[in-house]
């Protein structure tokens, strides 16, 4: 039986969302001085107001409730429910003062890209920004990739809320046993990772030519987008715009650590290297990758752009990559991108995003650990009919250890599978019926769920408002998996419903 949320719980709900946004309030300081060092005053005055707008609401929301309480299951699962659109709203007001955006929804569509690290952006003449709204963009992206809840976790807010608002945000990796103690270490891992990875990044942009301060910028810009498999660039040619094959290799390099679990991470720091390399995932995730490229590379070789060897090396390992890893970047612009990949080659892609890379990360998608488990259960499911009755057959798979698979696992598994596909095929259905070419209907639908960030086109100013909306839906649901937004849906719907009145009074 479902239980009804109370103004008692409205108002607890709304005191832990006043913190996320006074936390994005604190953040935004970040562009604010950017737009001060670089004398960009129009943006540095939104920028201000924009703060002093978050702090506004964020105070009033947490005075919704003056001595919060922990959080229960319920209430944690409506605050990380709500989280991501109430704080894209929230940012999306200075993108949306910044002049290229044709609407406010075109902005909040942007914004929502960033915090779910999407990547996908409908952003007008964007090599001409502003380097404060750049650096706006890319710390959503962050903050996104992270997850909000791990980046409140790991600063000290709402510890004593942990488990609930951990496992809400449909996260069950603990890298350690304690909660807080995880949200830590994987923002750790994540700031080392940014830092050396920037570091190389910004040499390859010196050495390029560009100065220094713009050097700096875009090396940490791009790493933060890499790693966190988010998918926005700070020019309209995306990684196409670096023309450095020394860029796109080590940003393939970089797009495959951030699918990989941060539990692997964790153990192979503390020594345990042979058993990050007996992880069923890990083992299924280069299984995987090396399945793509080898179709995706005949696939490509089929069309013009990629008809020599080291076209296809460069452009389709990093397309491939790019793809399942979730993240978005692209050597080939957008508006290009319909037009020299051929429909085998954007199925492959596509199959890519729907799957994503290991669970645990910041990849999107279904996860491979899920169709791994998946797998094994069908298996196991054959094995023990083909078995005597007296035999049991116990399906397992290694993750720090062996592990065995449940009732319990196989049932979120597939749960979390069938919704997946079920989102992917009615934004392909929604696409179609708005007239678009039915490949790219399914490619764009299934980059919006998956948080993949790639098009075929379709993604623009000059889409449907409809259609535009449900695309935010998409990332909105895929950033949560599904299972606690639609169980929010339903607790929101039977609280608004009208109680029956028992018989007899």
């Amino acid at each position: 039986m479902w239980q009804r949320y109370t103004f008692s719980d409205f108002r607890v709900i709304g005191h832990y969302l006043g913190d996320l946004v006074l936390l994005v309030a604190v953040v935004m300081i970040v562009p604010f001085l950017v737009a001060v060092i670089f004398q960009e005053w129009e943006p540095a005055g939104r920028y201000l107001r924009a703060v002093g707008l978050a702090l506004i609401i964020g105070s009033a929301m947490c005075m919704m409730n003056a001595t919060p309480r922990q959080l229960n299951r319920q209430q944690a699962l409506a605050v990380v429910g709500f989280a991501w659109i109430v704080l894209a709203l929230i940012g999306a007001i200075p993108l949306f003062g910044s002049g290229h955006y044709g609407s406010y929804l075109d902005a909040l569509f942007d914004s929502v890209s960033g915090f779910t690290s999407t990547g996908a952006s409908i952003i007008s003449d964007l090599d001409h920004l502003s380097y404060a709204d750049n650096m706006w963009r890319f710390a959503m992206h962050f903050m996104g990739g992270l997850g909000l809840v791990v980046v409140m976790l790991s600063l000290g807010l709402m510890s004593g809320s942990g488990s609930s608002l951990y496992s809400s945000e449909g996260r069950d990796e603990h890298v350690v046993p304690n909660v807080v103690q995880t949200t830590r270490l994987i923002a750790r891992i994540s700031l080392v990772m940014v830092g050396v990875f920037s570091v190389i990044l910004v040499v390859f942009c010196l050495i390029a030519g560009m100065e220094p301060a713009r050097a700096v910028l875009h090396g940490i810009w791009i790493a933060i987008s890499g790693f966190m498999t988010a998918g926005f660039t700070p020019m309209a040619e995306n990684i196409y715009y670096y023309h450095s094959l020394p860029m796109e290799l080590t940003l393939m390099v970089l797009m495959l650590l951030g699918g990989v679990n941060f539990a692997l991470f964790a153990a192979a720091w503390r020594g345990k290297v042979s058993e990050v390399l007996r992880d069923t995932e890990l083992k299924t995730m280069f299984l995987w990758l090396l399945l793509l490229v080898v179709i995706g590379v005949l696939a490509l070789s089929a069309t013009s752009s990629f008809a020599g060897a080291p076209s296809l090396m460069r452009r389709g390992l990093f397309m491939i990559i790019a793809a399942a890893s979730t993240t978005g970047f692209s050597t080939i612009t957008a508006d290009k991108l319909a037009l020299v990949v051929g429909t085998g080659a954007f199925f492959v892609l596509a199959l890519a995003m729907a799957a994503g890379l290991s669970a645990g990360s910041t990849s999107g998608g279904i996860k491979l650990r899920r169709l791994a488990i998946i797998a094994r259960s069908v298996g196991a499911t054959i094995k023990q009919t083909a078995s005597p009755e007296s035999v049991r057959v116990v399906s397992t798979y290694r993750h720090i250890g062996r592990r065995t698979i449940d009732d319990a696992m196989v049932k979120e598994a597939m749960t979390i599978f069938a919704l997946f596909v079920a989102m992917y095929a009615v934004g392909a259905l929604v696409g179609v019926a708005y007239g678009y070419d039915s490949t790219a209907a399914i490619f764009d639908s299934v980059a919006m769920a998956s948080n993949g960030g790639l098009s075929a086109g379709i993604v623009s100013s000059d889409m449907p408002v409809p259609l535009e909306v449900l695309y935010i839906g998409e990332m909105w649901a895929g950033r949560l998996e599904f299972v606690t937004l639609f169980a929010l849906i339903a607790k929101i719907f039977v609280s608004l419903k009208p109680r029956r009145r028992r018989e007899g009074r």
